[in-house]
């Protein structure tokens, strides 16, 4: 990947109508991507956010399988720390973004999130991990997007009522 893309956005349904060839900037032929990456967030042509959450997804179960290799030499408030850390964080990052995403692709980010209340627990896969997450504290994916999003509003409109003007 260099470091300038160009990344065309429309809906999956109109994708063949958009110029496959590069765009010339300046004396440079810049290729078009399907995908690509700004501050972490992968951002793909349709919007989907498909290539975002597959990355998310595959980089929290790299990260629990190691954890779960070392699992054993630590107490249970280490990894619980390593959880958070390592897993939840990178779950959290930018999920602002992920506003309206389709169920499927939650169920995606939903799945690192019971996995990894399962391993703090030790619980079988069967186990079900609704009592887990209500003893971690921890909001199912839809609604941690929606606190994030009330997080960031926030700010704004308790300056607004107190007379600030932006």
């Amino acid at each position: 990947m260099s470091f300038t893309d160009h990344l065309w956005c429309t809906s999956s349904r109109r994708q063949h109508q958009i110029p496959s060839g590069p765009v010339r900037i300046g004396t440079t032929d810049v290729q078009p991507v399907s995908s690509t990456r700004d501050l972490g967030v992968y951002i793909d042509a349709n919007m989907s956010m498909r290539t975002h959450v597959t990355a998310v997804v595959r980089a929290c179960f790299a990260d629990l399988r190691q954890i779960r290799s070392v699992r054993r030499s630590l107490s249970r408030h280490a990894l619980l720390t390593l959880v958070r850390a390592l897993i939840v964080s990178k779950a959290d990052y930018c999920n602002s973004v992920l506003a309206g995403i389709p169920g499927q692709l939650q169920d995606r980010l939903q799945s690192v999130l019971n996995a990894a209340a399962r391993l703090v627990f030790s619980a079988r896969r069967s186990k079900r991990t609704t009592p887990l997450l209500r003893e971690l504290h921890w909001l199912r994916v839809p609604e941690r997007v929606t606190f994030r999003l009330s997080v960031l509003a926030y700010p704004l409109s308790s300056w607004n009522s107190a007379g600030v003007h932006c």
